[in-house]
């Protein structure tokens, strides 16, 4: 069993579909099948929105720019581009729904996030989905008068051939949507990209703040009122029974003992100190010592990477160590890292039972989340019966927070590898 996990926004390769499915549609026949009546109705719909679309574009272009000599008129105008968004994924499902044209919905813009009112109107301005949907809105009611009188006209004069004529201009159409309501190639996935992996940080944030508040709440926390009132029923008894309040305090004490155990793991599951002060090889031979197999780790950097990226790998491994301490069933296991083509990679091996997957309930799905929120990648070789090998891919930063120019080579090949 192989999973690969990959960051959100990366566009997979689909598989084969069946004939008659997909954007290409099947020949043109002189007999009227259900595609040809699709297209049909597709073109005689095209003049009342054609005109609707004209209508609203030319209106709300006069009336945004006729405003802008006064302090309305950028706001208005930058609406109603918005609102020439809303008209492109209208025309995007009808091509879909009519066409088979499968065009990818484009980002929403992110006016909500921080900056301030006048960057996030410059922001709706600048939108290159909305200028593209007022172009095609333009140049789509000649077109649109163009294709119904044809095809009405043809329904009555050009019987036998119209399949073919209905043909040439849905490809014309197919081309228009395609060309004008696409979204903008690299730029947009990797805005729709940056969208998932800002949500999947936050909640994995959200996440550890509260493990931490729980863990405060139920472990340390309870300890240390339990030691307050120990301590109090030890100071009553002081003078009429010094013994008892001996007792007491000798409690209160192995109380202190365990909430400072407490608060040590704690504080090691929000950032070890040995991660901070020596890095990541002597951090991982810590966590590797704690395993109940064992654990052989070897570190080949010559340099130590940014603290993100260090402390994300740190608790990858960690977490795949628990992982097999609890469920893999294991005699032995390995950790290794390294660096290659400005890339730190991370593996982690078993001689367990195998089966370990995204989807198996040990926590992987988000590793490999906390790892696509960086540009990274996961990937699960776990056959039945085992070995399971555990591999995951981190962008090299250096410790003043750069990409390092191996980095981004390499990222910039993985772009154009997905395109």
């Amino acid at each position: 069993m192989t999973e690969r996990f990959a960051p959100p926004g990366t566009p997979v390769t689909a598989l084969p579909e069946p004939a008659g499915h997909g954007d290409r549609p099947p020949p043109a026949r002189f007999a009227y099948d259900a595609h040809t009546w699709k297209e049909i109705a597709h073109l005689l719909v095209n003049l009342p929105v054609s005109l609707v679309g004209f209508v609203y574009t030319v209106t709300m272009l006069s009336t945004g720019l006729g405003l802008t000599v006064t302090v309305i008129g950028f706001p208005l105008l930058a609406v109603g581009l918005m609102g020439s968004r809303l008209l492109g994924r209208l025309e995007r499902a009808r091509a879909r729904k009519l066409l088979g044209v499968r065009v990818e919905e484009p980002s929403r813009l992110p006016l909500r996030g921080p900056g301030g009112f006048w960057p996030q109107l410059w922001m709706a301005l600048k939108d290159p989905v909305g200028w593209r949907t007022v172009l095609y809105e333009l140049i789509r009611l000649p077109w649109g008068i163009l294709t119904f009188v044809v095809t009405l006209t043809g329904l009555f004069v050009l019987w036998p051939v119209l399949p073919f004529v209905v043909r040439a201009l849905t490809n014309a159409d197919r081309a228009m949507v395609r060309g004008l309501l696409s979204p903008s190639d690299e730029l947009e996935r990797r805005i729709a990209e940056l969208e998932s992996d800002r949500g999947v940080v936050v909640d994995t944030a959200a996440a550890d703040l509260r493990r931490i508040e729980r863990d405060l709440h139920d472990g340390a926390q309870a300890r240390l009122v339990n030691l307050a009132m120990g301590l109090g029923l030890a100071k009553e008894k002081l003078l009429e029974d010094p013994d008892a309040a001996a007792s007491m305090v000798e409690e209160a004490h192995g109380e202190v003992k365990l909430a400072l155990q407490e608060l040590r793991d704690l504080a090691r599951g929000i950032h070890p100190a040995v991660l901070t002060d020596r890095g990541l090889d002597a951090a991982l031979s810590s966590v590797a010592s704690r395993c109940t197999v064992p654990v052989t780790v070897t570190v080949d950097l010559d340099e130590r990477p940014a603290a993100a990226i260090e402390g994300i790998a740190y608790f990858t491994v960690s977490e795949l160590l628990q992982n097999v301490s609890k469920h893999s069933g294991a005699r032995s296991a390995a950790v290794e890292a390294w660096r290659s083509e400005g890339r730190l990679f991370l593996q982690v091996r078993d001689d367990g039972r195998g089966g370990a997957s995204l989807e198996g309930g040990t926590g992987m799905r988000g590793l490999a989340d906390r790892l696509g929120a960086v540009d990274g990648l996961f990937v699960v070789d776990s056959p039945e019966g085992g070995p399971t090998t555990v591999t995951a891919e981190l962008p090299w930063r250096d410790r003043s927070g750069a990409l390092a120019p191996d980095a981004r080579t390499a990222k910039e090949a993985s772009a154009r590898g997905r395109r």
